[in-house]
């Protein structure tokens, strides 16, 4: 079997489409108002996307068009 590991930001990119589709926030919204939303895990995820050089300023819609997420 072919068991692929899924980069946590893929699964966060999924996670925010998800509520970009159901209209829980905007593409527009800045990345910081999805924080509330993951509670304990916002820590290690925002230090990922700090990682990545996203600042917490930018717009969701940037974390979506992000097609390859691959660590350096």
């Amino acid at each position: 079997m072919n068991h692929q590991v899924i980069h946590p930001m893929v699964k966060l990119q999924r996670q925010v489409r998800k509520l970009v589709d159901s209209k829980v926030v905007l593409p527009s919204d800045r990345i910081w108002k999805i924080a509330f939303l993951f509670g304990d895990d916002w820590p290690r995820i925002k230090q990922e996307l700090l990682e990545f050089e996203f600042s917490m300023q930018d717009p969701l819609s940037e974390l979506l068009s992000v097609e390859v997420w691959e660590d350096e």
